[in-house]
């Protein structure tokens, strides 16, 4: 497989439609695909072709990238007379950018081998500042032969590529990573209100804290925005809120009780009941503002 071999991506979400565009400026031939035909049109301006459906978009790739929202999107895409697996040819590659659990990876990726397609499991993180800077954390899964292959790819998406062993091995790692950022922004909510509720100046605390032993990620990026009740979407609440759903069925599955990821998830599902579902995560400072 030549390095610039021909890529179909299928969903362009939040994530998946600068991690596209990435991919294209690197010089892979594209071709995507998504359920509202509206959002591949940028992409289309900018050269990629754009299937009807997946199984169109795989006839015209070798290696097929996936960035959707859950595991019965993935399903959906994979499946049935126009699912991807009716387009692709044996030997192909599918590498899943989307973040569902290790078991279903497992299952969709042996369904996959029966035609003798490859699957890398590949979730994400580094939000949508990352994907569009194409400097994301890219957690894998699978046969290092065909992360090898894939590595060209990989990297027009990615800073950071990590093989974290077989399949189902990436979704495994995304799973702990969304415990820390469950922890990481809850904590930055909670520890904001407090210095409001005490009178401190804000800006010259945050700017105190960020190279301290309290900074973070979400304490950096987040907390300006955060403390405006302004919450610019880098990664939806509720999306937030199924991938802690796979981490708590992953503890559960080794007999571990995750204390403090089960108070973020109660929080998390407040602030959708509340409507609060399509917003960014750093949206968990509202729950202190509406408690």
């Amino acid at each position: 497989m030549s390095e610039k071999f021909p890529v179909s991506f299928i969903g362009l979400g939040a994530l998946g439609a600068p991690m596209a565009a990435n991919v294209l400026a690197a010089g892979f031939p594209l071709t995507v695909h998504n359920r509202s035909a509206e959002r591949a049109a940028a992409l289309q301006q900018l050269g990629a072709a754009v299937a009807l459906n997946p199984a169109e978009a795989a006839a015209a790739a070798r290696v097929h990238a996936l960035c959707l929202s859950d595991t019965a999107a993935v399903r959906s895409v994979l499946l049935g007379a126009g699912g991807l697996l009716a387009g692709a040819a044996a030997g192909d590659l599918i590498v899943d950018f989307s973040t569902i659990d290790a078991a279903a990876t497992e299952e969709l990726a042996a369904l996959a081998a029966e035609q003798g397609l490859h699957w890398l499991d590949a979730p994400v993180t580094g939000g949508t500042e990352g994907a569009r800077r194409g400097t994301l954390s890219v957690l894998v899964g699978g046969d290092a032969a065909q992360l090898a292959l894939a590595q060209p790819l990989l990297q027009a998406v990615g800073g950071t590529i990590t093989h974290l062993g077989p399949v189902g091995s990436g979704q495994r790692a995304k799973a702990v990573n969304q415990v820390l950022v469950a922890g990481s922004y809850a904590a930055v909510a909670e520890a904001l209100t407090l210095g409001q509720k005490l009178g401190l100046p804000m800006p010259e605390l945050l700017a105190a804290l960020q190279d301290g032993a309290a900074g973070s990620w979400a304490l950096r990026h987040r907390a300006p925005a955060m403390l405006r009740q302004d919450f610019p979407l880098g990664f939806k609440l509720q999306l937030h809120r199924k991938d802690l759903a796979i981490a708590q069925a992953e503890a559960q599955a080794c007999g571990l009780t995750l204390p403090v990821t089960d108070q973020v998830a109660s929080m998390e599902e407040d602030l959708i009941d509340a409507g609060h579902g399509d917003e960014d995560v750093s949206v968990l400072m509202q729950w202190f503002k509406d408690d």
